[in-house]
């Protein structure tokens, strides 16, 4: 079960419904999905095994604790040696308002999702975390002004 191809609607079921309540229980899940327990549970284990399931969370309500303010933020680099853009990765990645962080093809060449309190806090992270980084040439941040979809 290595690649998409070989995922039936059932499996696709099975993610789908487990995508939307990473808790239920087998038997609830199977009787969604039109199976029996125990076929459920294979199929569950199977998806796991072959790395499709990576896990389970709790998703948390960031406005509940304190980080109801969403910024996405692209970053340029100005260097390309390999030692500082790791130190680059490693500082940001360590960051706890740091909750993605990727590095992307083209111009920018990172682009982060920070969750932080409000603009005053934002301010704070990016002058006090972002800028100065070895090889950070620029930085822009788009406050998020609205969620429409969002898949965990």
């Amino acid at each position: 079960m290595s690649n998409e191809r070989e995922l039936d609607r059932i499996d696709r079921d099975i993610l789908f419904h487990l995508q939307q309540d990473g808790r239920l229980t087998n038997v609830e899940l199977a009787k969604r999905v039109g199976l029996t327990p125990p076929p459920c549970l294979r199929r569950v284990k199977r998806l796991e095994e072959a790395g499709i399931i990576t896990g389970y969370r709790a998703r948390i309500n960031p406005e509940a604790f304190g980080r109801g303010l969403e910024v996405t933020v692209s970053i340029e680099v100005s260097v390309s040696d390999l030692k500082t853009l790791e130190g680059l990765e490693s500082t940001i990645a360590a960051y706890e308002e740091v909750v993605e962080f990727r590095r992307v093809f083209g111009t920018p060449d990172y682009y982060l999702r920070v969750l932080v309190a409000d603009y005053a806090a934002y301010e704070a992270f990016q002058t006090s975390k972002i800028i100065g980084i070895p090889g950070v040439a620029r930085v822009i941040s788009q406050p998020t002004m609205k969620k429409i979809k969002v898949i965990d």
